[in-house]
């Protein structure tokens, strides 16, 4: 029986949720990072403990803290999975993804309870457009320019992390990740299941996927070996043009015809414009928006996974193919499409 704790943020949503799981089968003393008003649909488990924590002021994170090491002990792990992929206000990025991440880090330094490992879900996005005409995958090597508000607030806070002398981090920087509970890629295999398949510009563009338990295992076992201050490309190691990946998910969802549409950049641009000002008069984040337009723009989304095969001898369990099929098995079961 693995008697260590654990704290995992954002443990309501996607990742975080399937990482309790993970959490659990491997015996820690799980313990989930919710909001109040965090939907616990996925949080069923009776062995999960819940704690409310709030980023947002650093002096009332340290009093809750305080508080549970001294009931508890410190957690011996962090993943901090808890962040914004979309906002209503570009700036809403940085509070949430950079500043409560200081937050939180500062407060574990300032009352001296450093976990072994704080795991930073960073991505994919924090470094930016890479070389779009030879595809060359990026690597550690490459100086990190990230092109939107939610690539720049992931970057800001890897490197406050990194800053922090001591600090016992891993920065872990995922490719698309898709899987059971997912709703990003939910919104394309419904509009494929429709008969409508629709790209977004012209030249070749490469994909690349890693499966949300593949992720989580990644991140258990980095913890496992004893990795730290150690940063990585997550991703299966394969790579998809636009046309080979919403194939895959056309023969999934045994879809015989779809009408394929290409749709030119310079109008995706105004239309995410668009969609992202009305959205904003309704109140409600978007995920169609003018930062999801620089990322559907971007050409290269390969990354080198070899430091990972390097030091953990990642394999990816799950390849695209039967991944896609096992999500979609799982969305037609909980009858989202």
């Amino acid at each position: 029986m693995n008697n260590k704790k654990i704290l995992i943020t954002g443990a309501s949503g996607f990742i975080g949720s399937t990482a309790v799981n993970k959490a659990l089968s491997l015996g820690y003393d799980t313990w989930a990072g919710i909001r109040r008003s965090s939907n616990r649909q996925y949080l069923q488990d009776e062995r999960i403990h819940f704690i409310v924590l709030d980023y947002t002021d650093k002096e009332i994170l340290k009093g809750q803290l305080s508080t549970f090491v001294n009931e508890h002990g410190r957690f011996d792990h962090i993943i901090h999975v808890a962040g914004l992929t979309k906002a209503l206000h570009k700036s809403d990025f940085d509070k949430v993804n950079y500043e409560q991440t200081r937050h939180l880090a500062d407060a574990l330094f300032e009352i001296d309870a450093l976990p072994d490992s704080f795991v930073l879900m960073s991505s994919l996005s924090a470094i930016g457009v890479g070389d779009e005409i030879n595809y060359t995958p990026l690597n550690s090597a490459h100086l990190p320019k990230p092109n939107t508000a939610y690539g720049k607030s992931k970057l800001k806070a890897e490197n406050y992390i990194k800053s922090l002398d001591g600090f016992p981090y891993l920065i872990l920087r995922p490719t698309g990740v898709y899987g059971p509970r997912d709703k990003d890629y939910l919104i394309l295999m419904k509009a494929v299941k429709s008969g409508l398949n629709v790209g977004a510009g012209f030249k070749k563009q490469l994909l690349s996927f890693i499966y949300s338990d593949d992720l989580v295992s990644v991140i258990f076992t980095l913890i496992e070996k004893g990795i730290r201050r150690k940063e990585y490309f997550v991703a299966d190691g394969d790579l998809y043009t636009d046309t080979e990946f919403n194939s895959i998910v056309q023969e999934a969802l045994q879809k015989k015809h779809v009408l394929r549409l290409k749709v030119p950049l310079w109008l995706v641009k105004p239309a995410a414009w668009i969609n992202e000002k009305v959205s904003g008069l309704s109140g409600k984040a978007t995920t169609f928006n003018t930062d999801k337009y620089l990322i559907m723009k971007q050409r290269n989304w390969a990354c080198d996974i070899s430091p990972l095969e390097d030091d953990i001898g990642f394999v990816p369990k799950w390849k695209l193919r039967e991944g896609i099929e096992k999500t979609i098995e799982w969305y037609k079961k909980e009858g989202w499409l």
